[in-house]
């Protein structure tokens, strides 16, 4: 069992599958162990906390698609010009509202896309709110039951254990209390957060210096050649991206087209070969795309105007891929194969990971890297273009240009009705937040205010599979009596020890868990060992249960910890210095706060 543990310890950490297919590992490496039945191993599947984080991700859904996440986040943009001081404690205070009833992600994505336009529009310093921004939404989501998957999951788990079940609120006065102190800390630590001042996307992925227009001399020795005979089509460093001729242009040239004297080229390759480039094939380096006085004699004023308008009209645009993106998975090269005409992939920028400190740019080589949840790829389209790239499935586009989903007032306030309804369901108890998401699904579904198509889409299926792969391991860990291995060494270390110690223990070894791998994945161990403890010492189990559901969320101190953080990382050109250490002692302040309180509570 501790070694299935360990395996599973070091493929999180280092990334060596995404989370779902290391979830199906664990399945069948427990079933072919004997370490669980098979009706035990696909349990998870059936698990009333895995359909109910299911259901709750689907109804967060159509909260987005009908624009009520967008709705309640709309007054946001009115604060531009408050001070910086009070415009971080409101995002914050906003964010963690509505985030301790709608999917933490869903609502941090839609603030990212506020302060994204606050910064290109009214130079408001993005790097300073984006962080406080994903703390805020983490601690939020710690104030409900229904708030994060984290919770429904512990409390299914303690459930199954003999654990009484938790109230829907039970827990929020304590979540409340860390909110508002975490909101007061992060306020006074905005000082040492990067200005991040917004980076002309040229200067931000180093254009100059991989991707280059070209322009073909009289006298070049590529004048009659076609793209395949070449150095253009043998050299894999070096590829052409546009051509343009007589102010036509052609993507992605075919290799039977005959270069030209005149013609200008889009190329992206390495220093070294651009060097060559310049010394031996007689091509205008660097020489840019506008209008000078001699093409405005040759052409005319209103084919030039025309013409500087077109180039205008040329963007670079950043998309940030989410989970679930159609782009995850893939190269650059075969991005740039299937891609819609007009719309060319230039530069994958990738996320930080903790494997991967320094970060990577692949732009000459177009099979090294694939696209990951968390990273950038830059693409050269037409304005006309964008609208097509802000309706693709979980993409954030990272440009002044977002169109907003048109949506009617009745589906917006109808959604909005149905989640209220859930609430108000499982907070009473009259249904269990399982069957009331359901029913707020089904009512959605009924009354055609969400479409299933859409659902298969943008649904996190990772997640799901996560849940249902690791639900397996904490039956193992029972039946294996590992947990109560774990749980008898930690008695024989705190024996004797006063309450304090013993919560504050379980909350900063789960919390240190959390930061390496996932906080699902950290609540399924650690719940049997809180409960176990909790037994051996003859406590209540309700503290040591609330101690793993806070610490397995509270991961500060990594921008890997919670899916959030990815998200933020580099777009707000943080370090991970940022969070080590203002994430860190916010995690250190936490964790004494919840020890303290939660001792209360034996």
């Amino acid at each position: 069992m501790f070694c299935v543990l360990l395996v599973t310890v070091i493929l999180f950490v280092f990334e060596v599958f995404p989370v779902d297919k290391i979830a199906f590992l664990i399945i069948v490496s427990l079933t072919l162990l004997g370490l669980v039945k098979p009706e035990e191993a696909i349990s998870g599947f059936s698990n009333s906390a895995t359909i109910a984080v299911l259901a709750l991700m689907i109804l967060a859904i159509a909260l987005e698609e009908n624009g009520v996440i967008n709705w309640l986040a709309s007054g946001m943009g009115r604060i531009k010009g408050f001070p910086l001081y009070v415009m971080a404690p409101l995002f914050m205070f906003v964010t963690a509202g509505i985030s301790a009833f709608i999917s933490t992600t869903a609502v941090v994505i839609v603030f990212i896309k506020i302060v994204n336009q606050l910064s290109e529009k009214y130079n408001v310093p993005q790097s300073k709110l984006l962080l406080p921004i994903s703390f805020a939404g983490i601690l939020g989501g710690s104030c409900t039951l229904m708030g994060t998957s984290t919770n429904l999951i512990v409390n299914s788990v303690a459930t199954d254990l003999g654990a009484e079940k938790l109230g829907f609120f039970e827990f929020s006065l304590l979540g409340s209390i860390f909110l508002i102190i975490s909101m007061v800390y992060l306020t006074l630590t905005l000082h040492w957060l990067p200005w991040g001042k917004t980076k002309n996307i040229d200067e931000d992925y180093n254009l100059d210096n991989y991707v280059t227009h070209v322009h073909i001399n009289a006298d070049s020795q590529l004048v009659g050649k076609t793209v395949q005979e070449s150095f253009l089509f043998e050299n894999p460093d070096v590829t052409l991206l546009k051509l343009t001729r007589n102010h036509r242009v052609h993507n992605s040239p075919g290799k039977y087209i005959t270069f030209k004297a005149g013609d200008e080229l889009l190329l992206m390759c390495d220093l070294e070969n651009l060097s060559r480039i310049n010394a031996s094939e007689n091509l205008s380096l660097n020489e840019k795309q506008h209008i000078t006085a001699s093409t405005f004699d040759e052409i005319g004023p209103k084919e030039a105007q025309e013409k500087e308008g077109e180039l205008e009209a040329r963007v670079f645009v950043e998309l940030l891929m989410l989970p679930g993106a159609q782009f995850l998975g893939k190269t650059l090269g075969v991005l740039r194969s299937s891609m819609i005409q007009d719309i060319i992939p230039i530069a994958i920028k990738k996320r930080k990971t903790l494997t991967n400190l320094k970060e990577r740019l692949v732009r000459s080589s177009m099979n090294k890297l694939v696209l990951k949840v968390g990273d950038r790829l830059l693409l050269e389209t037409s304005r006309e273009k964008l609208e097509t790239l802000s309706t693709m499935e979980n993409v954030l586009l990272l440009e002044e240009f977002d169109s907003v989903r048109s949506s009617s007032k009745f589906k917006r306030y109808f959604s909005l009705a149905v989640l209220l309804l859930v609430i108000g369901l499982a907070a009473s108890g009259i249904l269990s937040i399982m069957v009331s998401a359901l029913t707020g699904v089904c009512i959605l579904l009924l009354t055609k205010n969400l479409d299933l198509s859409t659902v298969y889409k943008k649904v996190n299926w990772q997640i799901f599979f996560l849940l249902a792969g690791m639900i397996p391991l904490g039956t193992a860990m029972h039946n294996t009596g590992a947990d109560v291995f774990i749980s008898e060494g930690l008695l024989k270390f705190l024996f004797d020890q006063p309450g304090y110690v013993v919560i504050g223990t379980l909350f900063f070894s789960t919390m240190i868990l959390s930061a390496v791998i996932s906080n699902n994945a950290t609540a399924i161990i650690m719940t049997p060992i809180s409960i176990a403890v909790a037994q051996g010492m003859q406590y209540d189990f309700k503290p040591f249960i609330l101690a793993v559901m806070f610490a397995a969320n509270f991961s500060f101190f990594t921008p890997v910890g919670y899916q959030t953080n990815t998200l933020i990382y580099s777009l707000g050109n943080y370090r991970f210095s940022h969070f080590l250490i203002i994430g860190g002692l916010l995690s250190l302040i936490l964790a004494v706060v919840a020890s303290l309180l939660l001792t209360n509570m034996l």
